[in-house]
């Protein structure tokens, strides 16, 4: 049986990511390193890394989603949300700080302003959501 984080993979192939060189290293990385733990999520960011288009920081628009970046999205039913996109050490959802080892920093990751995803949740619900803003992050985030 295909684990559903997988099929977010299909669902987000209509949209172009992109990545810095830096991030794609760490967080291909992490991917890796967490494949026994978290499989669904593990496999879902390798896939993303591996079709992400790699870029020098310096390249990456402002607007672009990446680790430490601050995202306001709505959700489906209408609820506007902002989070900040952190490594799994860092993640408080008190404090608004999600961590990439989730569904939904998952489908966060490389998307630009204006861009829809839909992505499942960990209790299996298939939800969608809309970038509505990008803060790039403050040179401390990561």
């Amino acid at each position: 049986m295909r684990h559903p984080l997988r099929q977010n993979i299909k669902q987000r192939r209509e949209h172009e990511i992109v990545v810095s060189e830096n991030d794609h290293a760490r967080l291909t990385g992490l991917a890796e390193s967490s494949l026994e733990r978290l499989p669904g999520i593990a496999e879902e960011l390798l896939a993303e890394m591996e079709r992400a288009k790699i870029k020098p920081l310096s390249r990456i628009p402002a607007n672009v989603v990446r680790m430490g970046s601050t995202v306001t999205f709505r959700g489906g039913d209408g609820e506007v949300k902002t989070v900040t996109l952190v490594y799994p050490g860092k993640a408080d959802i008190a404090e608004g700080k999600v961590s990439i080892l989730t569904p939904v920093g998952a489908a966060l990751i490389g998307l630009r302003e204006g861009q829809s995803v839909a992505w499942t949740s960990r209790d299996g619900r298939r939800l969608e959501l809309e970038i509505v803003a990008v803060e790039a992050p403050r040179a401390d985030a990561n």
